[in-house]
């Protein structure tokens, strides 16, 4: 087992990792920026290390700043957590190089998922089914006589990154060029690679993505699905698990898929399959998150199982000790990710928080770093916390979030709490009968922000 962990991350992942690290016994370092000088995974683990001013370019993205401080404090291995360098293949290399562990699958598996274009490749070729599309596009011209090909509309999206930038969905011929353009603009600001190419457009999908983990003696178990349909701006508000267009058929069937793919290309470590739902129930590959997600929290409610743990325990030699198809998955589990964004216009509130009340009771869970008097700065992510229950089934675990949020006191700055309470409330949610595009429509009818 490693004698000491560096996290490289901050907010309510890094205190995540810290606490999974007490559990097993190993110090840890925090490394933080000026503006988290006085946040909780600073306080909470058992050496801290400033690596720079607020921006992220200059601290949690300084590769040379956070492997010096793990050269300094003696750490073994680094945590990277989700986002920032999470799925750098290029920071996995210099761990390596360095003699450090970097807790995640090796550079040239990141390289490879990392590039959804190779992706979507190598997943059709190992039996996965993907979305009519393209490779790379080189130019306009061969973007619209391939878009043709598919049928408007069509998707186009950056090779190299998601989370909705460089992404635009194209009605037609005449809007392509323009489209296209913004969207390679967009990748190359976002990513530093303007490369995108096209997919068949989707006008009701559903996003179901599943849980696996993998050890490097071969072995790689999957651990239910969830879905996370409820989005704004591609980005996830509301995830759950398990989905309810997911039959035991249909996860038993897509499971061993995506089981036999990633064996084949030996991953290693937590990740996530996302995958595209049409109407008609069809599953469609979509891309690979080689970290642990935002969302792992649902998938630890209904199995019971620390994935962050585990993901360390392999990391240092360990086995995967659970079949993927003999996991039960109790209950129903839903998250609600509590953002600082006014909950109508969506605009960020960064600010200090002046009051903070937790709710608690059977079958509630808050992963946060925020406290009253803390503050959520301007430079990152705007996360609050992600408050996550579990219920004996769908229904209860519903009313037990709408009680939970009602009990989330967030004072000093606005939150998206309202619109989580609007979304437990709406009969489409309750009955289960939503897209991606259920938040449009939502706040078209005047029912959300």
């Amino acid at each position: 087992m490693f004698k000491k962990i560096l996290v490289a991350n901050r907010g309510e992942i890094a205190l995540r990792v810290i606490c999974a690290c007490k559990e097993l016994g190993i110090p840890t370092v925090a490394v933080y920026s000026e503006a988290d000088r006085y946040s909780l995974p600073v306080r909470f683990a058992d050496e801290a290390v400033c690596i720079g001013p607020p921006r992220s370019a200059d601290s949690y993205l300084n590769v040379a700043s956070i492997i010096s401080a793990a050269e300094i404090t003696g750490a073994e291995a680094i945590h990277p957590g989700y986002g920032f360098l999470a799925e750098s293949a290029y920071f996995a290399d210099v761990c390596e190089a360095s003699n450090l562990t970097f807790i995640g699958p090796r550079p040239e598996v990141i390289s490879l998922m990392g590039d959804k274009n190779r992706a979507r490749a190598r997943m059709k070729e190992l039996g996965l089914a993907i979305l009519p599309g393209t490779e790379v596009i080189t130019s306009e011209e061969e973007a619209l006589r391939e878009a043709e090909k598919i049928g408007f509309p069509v998707m186009v999206k950056a090779a190299a990154g998601g989370g909705g930038r460089g992404m635009r969905i194209i009605p037609s011929a005449e809007e392509l060029p323009h489209l296209v353009r913004t969207a390679q603009n967009e990748a190359k600001a976002s990513f530093g690679n303007s490369d995108v190419y096209l997919e068949k457009y989707i006008a009701a999908p559903r996003h179901i993505e599943f849980q696996v983990m993998g050890d490097s003696h071969g072995r790689v178990v999957h651990f239910g699905e969830r879905e996370c349909t409820i989005q704004r701006r591609h980005q996830k508000l509301v995830e759950e698990s398990p989905s309810t267009q997911v039959d035991e058929d249909t996860r038993r069937r897509i499971g061993r898929q995506i089981i036999k793919a990633l064996t084949e290309i030996h991953y290693t470590s937590a990740g996530t399959v996302e995958l595209l739902m049409d109407e008609k129930r069809n599953l469609y590959f979509l891309e690979m998150n080689t970290r642990i997600q935002v969302e792992h929290a649902v998938t630890e409610m209904v199995t019971g199982i620390d994935l962050v743990k585990y993901q360390i325990l392999i990391a240092a030699g360990g086995h995967v000790p659970f079949e993927g198809e003999t996991i039960n998955l109790r209950g129903h589990s839903i998250e609600c990710r509590i953002v600082a964004e006014h909950p109508e216009t969506f605009a960020p509130s960064a600010g200090k928080i002046t009051v903070f009340h937790e709710p608690g009771g059977t079958g509630v869970r808050v992963d946060t770093a925020s406290y009253a008097e803390s503050v959520i700065p301007p430079y990152y992510d705007s996360l609050i916390a992600k408050l996550v229950v579990q219920g004996k089934d769908r229904p209860e675990a519903i009313r037990r979030m709408s009680r939970a949020l009602e009990m989330f006191i967030i004072e000093g700055i606005n939150t998206s709490v309202p619109v989580h309470q609007k979304i437990m409330a709406d009969a489409d949610f309750q009955a289960g009968n939503f897209d991606t595009h259920f938040l449009t429509r939502f706040s078209r009818n005047g029912d959300g922000g």
